[in-house]
């Protein structure tokens, strides 16, 4: 897809999902096929990142969730990770205020601690500036992982038990999604995964449960405008059963019946 593809103006689509999120993969293939450096496809990436939001944003989509940085990419090479810490500072930076006059509220999801002081002071700064705009939220997953998710759910709650305003009773599906990330926003409907891997990468493990999958085979830098209406697009056409039948969701709902 050429990264001159462009936006254009588009009624909101019949059937957007009302939460889509993105594994965001192919950055370091794409600049090693025009052998260039890896940080070179995260920069080409951002690109991408815009088109996302412009897409999901005038199709009607209410909440985009990015994985920007996994919990394991701590684990790549110390020159990467400092690149791509100084490329998220500078991202925040710049892309802050166009976020705010596009009516865009920012969040973040995932464990801040082992972030610069200086970066969660940025994150927490662009949390509070965008905070009360409400056309579509974008949210950064940022030193996530689904394991540390659930893991950190479960220990909230275990300190609640153990602090007896909690028993054991009451903990069931309702009260974890309570504690678990994004629990008070609608779960994904939609996962893009682009690349060409068919895996979700430790990502939204608890959210992803009915989620539909959508699995591209072009890298990030390449996955524009176009691309995204056309994955939201495959969305709108999908039958989603929640554990009923094809006949049960094809049929119109029937009126309850009234007794005593």
């Amino acid at each position: 897809m050429s990264e001159t593809d462009q936006e254009t103006d588009m009624p909101p689509l019949a059937g957007c999902p009302r939460h889509v999120a993105v594994i965001m993969d192919g950055n370091n293939r794409w600049a090693r096929a025009r052998g260039q450096r890896g940080i070179s496809g995260h920069r080409a990436g951002v690109k991408s990142v815009r088109a996302a939001i412009e897409t999901c944003g005038k199709s009607g989509v209410e909440v985009l969730t990015l994985f920007a940085f996994s919990s394991e990419n701590w684990r790549r090479p110390e020159e990467e990770v400092s690149a791509l810490m100084t490329l998220f500072l500078r991202s925040l930076r710049k892309e802050v205020r166009r976020l705010r006059e596009n009516n865009i509220r920012l969040s973040f999801i995932g464990n801040r601690e082992r972030f610069s002081h200086t970066l969660q002071e940025h994150m927490a700064r662009a949390e509070q500036e965008t905070v009360h705009c409400d056309s579509m939220e974008l949210v950064i997953a940022a030193d996530y992982g689904g394991h540390w998710d659930v893991a950190q759910a479960s220990r909230r709650i275990a300190q609640e038990v153990a602090a007896g305003s909690l028993s054991p009773e009451d903990v069931d599906e309702r009260l974890v999604q309570q504690y678990i990330s994004l629990g008070d926003r609608p779960m994904p409907d939609l996962l893009i995964r682009t690349g060409g891997e068919q895996r979700i990468s430790n990502f939204l493990l608890w959210q992803f449960a009915y989620t539909e999958f959508y699995f591209s085979a072009l890298y990030w830098p390449d996955f524009q405008h176009t691309a995204m209406r056309e994955a939201l697009a495959d969305f709108a056409g999908r039958q989603r059963r929640f554990g009923r039948t094809g006949e049960q969701v094809a049929e119109p709902a029937m009126p309850q019946k009234q007794y005593g």
